[in-house]
């Protein structure tokens, strides 16, 4: 189910749901929740997810006081603590392990040159899963919303709080004889500090876990799992995307789902008809590898465990393995997708152009109601958004009033612009 944030100024939230676990599960905002709700219980699956390890790139970007401790916790048994994942999806021109991304994959990424991109962490969702492990709630938060950026920034759009971690670590790094994708790599590692730590003094959440995709992974994620099904409701032609596809349901894999998750350009509401388009893909593949038979088909599971490999990183302490047995119960009907209410889409700022305005206090109270009060119920009538749902949460946004728009809540099932 997902409720999508299709509203401008006075949007109070919309609940959608996904997950991404940087190196381990990827899917750039879409693997994170792939990964936590496709995990199967066949002997070859667990076989194979045991060999995940062999190549995943990790970074110690958690401290010790929000890491989870599993190492006493039963195999098999549901999750003992609730959890907070943070998924990004980095607009880098690298791979995961710090070299350069070859032009030819840039130009059919539609992606510019190696210098263009920024670092910028142009997807960000926090997926929260409790105790239990049955269900999840995810949580986008629009790109530009202007906030505080820890670490002494001031107040910026949040996906910038990545790129300035790294870059201000750069010149120690290089004193300490760092260079090429050595010094790429870590570099990496303190902007995904900062980016956690900047969401976790907006939020008011504690971050346990984080996973991060860029542009190639997540296009080998959406072959490795044979496409996704997605629906417009009207045709779009996007030069800067590369978005160039027909009104209705389609499948789209590779350079066609990146460029329908990345497209803001010419969408009435801009960023936040993006992150519906995001929720929406997230919650097919979610489906679409539950019920395509992914984890007993052993080729379509060994492509999606090396697509994973070479496409994220995770935080370092996370044992991906246990974690996956502690979700067996998870389906994609349990997961919910919200987006953060933001107050406008067109702040005025003395540096960084216009940005979404948001306020801090009303998010977090927005977020202890999303993650504690989620309930599913049937639904069936067009929304404000136009969007056609076919499930909605029960989660109402905190301070909502009666002259307040609110945003489209729908499922992925329904088209979105």
């Amino acid at each position: 189910m997902i409720l999508e944030g299709g509203e401008t100024q006075g949007s109070k939230g919309n609940v959608v749901l996904l997950s991404s676990r940087g190196s381990r599960i990827g899917g750039r905002v879409a693997l994170g929740v792939v990964s936590t709700v496709v995990l199967g219980a066949t002997g070859y699956l667990w076989t194979q997810l045991s060999t995940l390890d062999d190549g995943l790139v990790t970074a110690d970007v958690i401290p010790p006081a929000a890491q989870i401790d599993t190492e006493d916790a039963p195999p098999g048994e549901p999750l003992q603590v609730a959890q907070n994942i943070l998924l990004v999806g980095i607009d880098a021109r690298t791979d995961t392990y710090g070299n350069p991304l070859p032009q030819n994959v840039l130009d059919a990424l539609h992606a510019g040159g190696g210098d263009d991109g920024g670092d910028t962490t142009d997807t960000m969702i926090v997926v929260h899963i409790p105790a239990g492990g049955a269900a999840a709630t995810a949580i986008s938060i629009p790109r530009d919303s202007y906030v505080d950026i820890v670490g002494g920034y001031g107040k910026h759009k949040i996906n910038s709080a990545y790129s300035r971690g790294k870059n201000a670590s750069m010149s120690g790094l290089r004193a300490q004889g760092l260079s090429g994708a050595q010094l790429e790599v870590a570099a990496n590692e303190a902007g995904a500090k900062t980016a956690i730590q900047t969401v976790e003094k907006f939020t008011g959440l504690t971050i346990n876990h984080y996973a991060a995709i860029n542009l190639a992974g997540f296009d080998a994620l959406s072959q490795a799992v044979g496409g996704v099904e997605v629906c417009l409701k009207a045709p779009v032609h996007d030069t800067y995307s590369g978005a160039n596809f027909a009104a209705g349901p389609q499948t789209l894999s590779g350079a066609q789902a990146l460029a329908f998750v990345r497209q803001r350009h010419g969408l009435l509401n801009g960023d936040l008809d993006r992150i519906a388009r995001q929720q929406a893909f997230l919650s097919g593949m979610a489906k679409k590898v539950l019920s395509a038979g992914t984890f007993t088909d052993p080729s379509k599971l060994s492509s999606l465990v090396g697509a994973v490999q070479g496409s994220v990183v995770l935080d370092k302490g996370w044992d991906i393995l246990s974690f996956a047995q502690q979700l067996r119960g998870m389906s994609s009907g349990a997961i919910a997708f919200a987006t953060i209410p933001v107050q406008s889409l067109s702040l005025a700022t003395p540096s960084d152009g216009d940005a979404v305005k948001v306020d801090p206090g009303q998010v977090q109270q927005f977020v202890r109601t999303a993650i504690s009060t989620t309930a599913v119920q049937a639904a069936g009538d067009d929304t404000t958004g136009g969007v056609k749902p076919v499930a909605a949460t029960g989660t109402k946004s905190p301070g909502t009033s009666s002259d307040t728009k609110q945003p489209a809540t729908s499922t992925a099932a329904g088209c979105v612009n």
